[in-house]
């Protein structure tokens, strides 16, 4: 069984999975892509999606982390939203099952990515359908995972909740319209306690529970969200990564003491994904409130 865990989104991380946007290009799988796609946008020049995606590693390698790479092919341009195709929890990797045709086949190199690291996946997702980007590890023992039927739906949220459950966690299941893709579009930790949430579209009720555990929500407007401004990886020790588009929540986390590396990643939102999606963490230190 792979040494690869990750028991909070909150925790150092230490490894993390990319994979270079060799064969990306925008298609119309989302809200946000289509959008994009819609208003006639110039395709995004290769040797720029290259840059942008360079810049984001440097900024993991700054903080610290061991940047791993997943090989790209061709045929599937989505792989570089390495977020969704594998999960990786308390107690190991957990192979996710996409929804969408255009990203199945991204299940063949995370599993030659994992067995190549000797890494053992703890859980297959065999019920309905499970992306990573709707699941939030929030600290040990309390997760949240999204579904809206259009990504995740009930029955492979349920399915993963089961698991997390019958290790003693606690687990709330979040449905939300499928306009907004995955769950990491409206909320993503941000440090211990604190997220950052697209308040005026979540339940209040979301907001309540985070609020009963202690969570506190930095609000991010629904036109910010849908430009990926939600969508924030934690590196831990007080230090995040946002997309520099993202002024105002930039500002806000800086003012929270947060150390804010910011990327260019614009290329990257427009399809739809930015930092969190961009990413999978494999390793974090032990979360520490």
């Amino acid at each position: 069984m792979s040494s690869w865990r990750v028991s909070s989104e909150t925790g150092e991380l230490r490894d993390v999975l990319v994979c270079r946007p060799d064969h990306y290009r925008w298609l119309p799988t989302n809200s946000i892509a289509r959008r994009t796609l819609s208003e006639a946008r110039q395709a995004p020049a290769p040797a720029h999606l290259l840059a942008q995606h360079a810049e984001l590693v440097a900024a993991i390698q700054q903080g610290g982390a061991t940047v791993h790479h997943l090989t790209p092919e061709a045929h599937l341009p989505y792989m570089v939203y390495t977020r969704d195709s594998v999960v990786v929890t308390h107690r190991g990797p957990v192979l996710c099952q996409l929804e969408r045709p255009q990203r199945r086949g991204e299940y063949a190199g995370l599993i030659d990515f994992h067995a190549a690291n000797g890494s053992g996946f703890w859980r297959k997702s065999s019920a309905g359908t499970l992306e990573g980007g709707d699941i939030h590890v929030i600290r040990p023992g309390l997760a949240a995972i999204g579904h809206s039927g259009g990504r995740t739906d009930e029955a492979g949220a349920e399915q993963l909740a089961g698991w997390l459950r019958a290790e003693g966690w606690e687990v709330r299941l979040q449905p939300f319209d499928e306009h907004f893709l995955h769950l990491d579009v409206l909320f993503c930790m941000a440090a211990p306690g604190l997220a950052v949430a697209c308040t005026e579209v979540l339940d209040p009720d979301f907001i309540g529970w985070l609020r009963d555990h202690g969570i506190r929500c930095i609000p991010v407007p629904y036109r910010d969200a849908m430009q990926l401004g939600c969508n924030i990886l934690a590196l831990g020790r007080d230090r995040v990564v946002s997309a520099r588009g993202s002024t105002a929540l930039n500002a806000a986390l800086r003012a929270e003491g947060l150390t804010v590396l910011d990327p260019e990643l614009s290329l990257f939102t427009l399809g739809g994904g930015g930092p969190h999606c961009l990413t999978c963490p494999l390793s974090r230190e032990e979360f520490s409130a």
